[in-house]
């Protein structure tokens, strides 16, 4: 069994594990702090995509 780790920082996730919606993908971070960074790395990405 793979242990599960956070989409942000790798760390291992527990049971307090935190849901996120990404680009239509639910992903498992492990703390809040971690949530807006992946949140904001999303939003970059987009905006940086060409028309």
């Amino acid at each position: 069994m793979s242990e599960r780790t956070c989409a942000a920082c790798d760390y291992p996730l527990d049971e307090n594990a935190i849901q996120v919606r990404i680009g239509g993908q639910t992903v498992e971070v492990c703390c809040d702090d971690c949530a807006v960074k992946l949140k904001e790395a999303h939003a970059s990405a987009v905006a940086s995509k060409p028309a």
